[in-house]
């Protein structure tokens, strides 16, 4: 930590003695369509090994050039690149500004790189570009390895695994949208529930993600890896979209420009989603949002940002029901033994973002931002097991604010002649949650027994350091640490007296990567750091501080390949090693957490052009996670996914005929801790079929073309029926989607 701290001193405080006095190159790079800067583009000199990548105002720069005549060529993913001639004398400084027009994908733009600034995974940017978007959910589906399941109507945050991880809502993945958190800390429902159904998903310009605890800009939750959602700054054509498809299936979308001038721009999207689902009681699920969005260049060096959104949702749920009732035929599949289950949720973002940038060399971003968050959730996981009366539905409720502050300070400098790009940050996030609440009711009217309420304010104080040096042409060397401060309160109101219980704790968490060129088109890297997650402040306080911040310990070893022109390949080796993780307690709807655990694993991602209208990709993830607490034998985690994998084709044809027929595989994996139990894998297909021209797009698409009987949810769970004599612990599932068919309209202008 000394060390990099006294490398980022000497960077900041020496420039004058460390910049080379030779000719720049600088520029901009922009969208021709809308003329939003194409932040991560890739900047090449041709007959060079010099590159490097535009920042968030679209802009580059390489220095240290001597004088003469040079090629710029510039490409991203999805545009057609561009190249410009450059003459430079002896020590000048030339300016250039490249527009960029969307075209097909073409992989033969793809560049192998270990000397971009911004460390993004060309990988993750194929994802997003060659798959189709439905919704923010199957955008999370596109990170190689990772599944969702929803399995309580639909308005509730959907299941994460990841990395052998049963990450439940969001304890082991740093889920945020534009900068605002989405895991929500000491939630009613679960630690880090994340409910990403807030984000239109037509508004959606990317999203970055990383695998495991490498990242010093990302904090709390980073263990298993972290995705950031970024939605559109700037239009390019107003948009309105229909759909409706099975189960009386219906969404509508508007996206339209309020004011368009000399880079400045201001939009608002709307999305209305109606559905009864296809449950044997209906699910009367009702969800609008709505996104309101400025973004305007003051002048060449400011750039502001405004955005205002909110979330409605409410619904019923059938909830999780037991193989025993199903195999009796006492239910069907789309059955229920509670179907009172449901709930509703509210959000409100508001966020000012302001970047500046200093001079060539240097930029700096603040954000604020406020959330108002309301959640009611009504579950019953164990029917009578508890009150053979009245059943054993539980409500989960809570009301919450959100203060944050996000800053940064990215400078360029040169240690020696050795290029070095640092980044100093703060992260403020205060959260103060009124009436958390767990109680027992009945029909979703009655309160029985609180069983748990109170207040909790939560305080997260986040400081960081990443530091990027270019050793040479070939080899780039990162350096970073962050340290975090945690403040937890929580005051009980089911006590007769106040008593406010607090623990407070500090954290660093160090990272480094080694990346380095073998050749054009290979770069193997080394990755190792630790991360963590935060527990429940009501578990801290009342285990008197113990395991506030359990770590979190990652390698990964792997390699980034070109073969040929049109196949690119990624794939790692990794270990991750886990203080502590929840373990969730269905009879109580409550988390709790476990020991020490460990997950090996590799990770393979391909992506092939085929044809110029033709691609291909595949994900195939193999993870062994074993607690190391336990003895041999009773050491699996349970749900803890083990092989997973996803791929298909996707087809453009310059006619505009477009789509994608894609696969996803779970195999079986242990439900318990002796294995004595499975959960059953799934094997599913979907398809997409579209027709685009420049003013309208008609398409429609089929889910679980193959129509199998599949279990989206499950768990081993304690329950008692009605009647029933003595509790079963078995399995207890939710079922997932039949085929489902849904069609769209989309009209531009």
């Amino acid at each position: 930590m000394k060390n990099i701290i006294l490398l980022w001193m000497v960077a900041f405080a020496m420039p004058a003695m460390l910049l080379a006095h030779q000719g720049t190159i600088k520029g901009g790079v922009y969208n021709a369509a809308s003329n939003a800067p194409l932040v991560g583009a890739n900047i090449k000199i041709i007959s060079s090994e010099l590159g490097t990548s535009t920042d968030e105002f679209g802009t580059f720069k390489l220095t240290n050039l001597p004088g003469g005549s040079y090629t710029i060529e510039v490409s991203y993913l999805g545009f057609e690149s561009q190249s410009q001639s450059v003459i430079l004398e002896e020590n000048e400084s030339v300016s250039v500004k490249l527009f960029m027009a969307p075209t097909p994908i073409n992989l033969s733009e793809v560049n192998i790189s270990s000397n971009n600034r911004v460390n993004l995974s060309v990988i993750n940017a194929l994802d997003i570009k060659l798959k189709p978007v439905n919704n923010s959910q199957d955008v999370l589906r596109n990170i190689p390895g990772l599944f969702i399941a929803q399995h309580a109507g639909g308005g509730k945050a959907e299941q994460i695994f990841l990395r052998g991880f049963d990450i439940d809502h969001g304890t082991d993945i740093n889920l945020s949208a534009d900068g605002m958190p989405v895991n929500m800390v000491s939630h009613a429902h679960g630690q880090g529930y994340s409910d990403l159904h807030f984000i239109i998903p037509e508004t959606i310009e990317r999203v970055n993600f990383e695998k495991g605890p490498y990242y010093a800009q990302k904090g709390d939750f980073t263990t298993a890896g972290y995705a950031e959602f970024k939605t559109m700054e700037f239009l390019e054509r107003n948009m309105v979209k229909i759909e409706a498809g099975d189960f009386n299936t219906y969404r509508t979308v508007g996206m339209f420009k309020l004011y368009d001038n000399n880079r400045q721009q201001a939009y608002i999207a709307s999305e209305i989603n109606l559905t009864d689902g296809y449950f044997e009681s209906p699910q009367n699920f009702h969800r609008i949002n709505l996104l309101g969005k400025y973004t305007g260049f003051v002048n060449e060096n400011n750039k502001l940002s405004v955005q205002a959104s909110i979330l409605n949702s409410r619904w019923d749920a059938s909830g999780q029901i037991p193989l025993r009732a199903v195999e009796a035929g006492d239910i069907g599949r789309f059955g229920a033994i509670d179907d009172t289950e449901g709930g509703q949720t509210q959000r409100i973002n508001l966020s000012v973002k302001s970047d500046k940038r200093i001079n060539d060399r240097d930029f700096i971003s603040n954000q604020i931002y406020f959330i108002n968050y309301n959640f009611e959730l009504y579950s019953n996981f164990t029917f009578f097991l508890e009150d053979s009366i009245n059943g054993d539905q539980i409500r989960q409720k809570e009301s919450r604010n959100i203060y944050g502050y996000n800053g940064s300070y990215n400078f360029q400098r040169k240690l020696g002649n050795m290029p070095l790009n640092s980044e100093v940050g703060m992260q403020l996030r205060f959260d103060q949650v009124d009436d958390v609440e767990l109680s027992h009711t009945r029909n979703r009217s009655e309160t029985l027994e609180r069983l748990a309420l109170g207040d909790i304010q939560q305080l997260n104080a986040g400081f960081y350091i990443n530091e990027n040096l270019l050793i040479s042409k070939k080899l780039r060397l990162n350096l970073g640490a962050r340290f975090d401060y945690f403040d937890f309160q929580y005051q009980n109101q089911l006590e007769a007296n106040y008593n406010l219980q607090s623990e407070s704790k500090g954290i660093v968490s160090p990272k480094a990567g080694l990346f380095y060129q073998l050749t054009k088109n290979v770069e193997v890297f080394a990755k190792a750091g630790t991360g963590f997650h935060s527990n429940d402040a009501r578990v801290v306080v009342a285990q008197g501080g113990n395991q506030i911040l359990p770590r979190a310990y990652g390698g990964d070893v792997g390699t980034e390949l070109k073969l040929g022109k049109k196949v690119v390949l990624q794939s790692a080796v990794w270990i991750l090693d886990l203080e502590q993780e929840f373990v969730y307690v269905g009879d109580a709807g409550i988390v709790e957490p476990s020991g020490y655990t460990r997950r090996v694993g590799i990770d393979a991602s391909v992506r092939a052009q085929l044809l110029p209208w033709l691609y291909a990709d595949a994900d195939v993830n193999n993870t062994k996670p074993r607690s190391l607490d336990a003895e041999d034998g009773e050491d699996y985690i349970p749900l803890a996914p083990t092989f997973t994998t996803i791929g298909g084709l996707s087809y453009r044809f310059k006619n505009g005929i477009n789509g994608s027929l894609r696969y996803r595989y779970l195999g079986d994996r242990a439900a318990n801790e002796d294995n004595s139990v499975i959960a059953q894998g799934y094997f599913l297909m979907d398809a997409q079929l579209n027709y685009t021209t420049k003013t309208f797009e008609i398409g429609i698409g089929v889910q679980n073309i193959l129509n199998e009987e599949w279990r989206e949810a499950q768990f081993d769970t304690e329950s008692r029926l009605a009647g029933e004599l003595a509790p079963v612990s078995e399995i207890h599932f939710t079922p997932g989607a039949p085929r489902f068919v849904k069609a769209h309209f989309s009209y531009f202008f």
